[in-house]
């Protein structure tokens, strides 16, 4: 997974920010129209929540096996 997110920052470097920013509002305005307001706010919230959940949990992979073993009982699945 680390690779393929290296490859893709990599490709990102070579296009200009404003295309980016385009881009990423024309998702939301999609979104807006499509949803309404408070959906697009709920989806793009738990997006968020989701993508910092994860980069602090799978971060470091003994904290992730702690996390488990909290939610499942130990030995169960390993």
């Amino acid at each position: 997974m680390e690779r393929f997110l290296s490859k893709i920052f990599e490709k990102l470097k070579n296009i200009k920010a404003g295309w980016i920013t385009a881009f990423f509002f024309f998702v939301v305005g999609v979104l807006f129209c499509i949803f309404g307001f408070f959906k697009t706010l709920f989806i793009i919230f738990f997006t968020a929540v989701g993508f910092f959940a994860g980069a602090f949990m799978f971060s470091d992979m003994s904290r992730f096996k702690k996390f488990l073993d909290r939610i499942l009982p130990p030995g169960s699945v390993r």
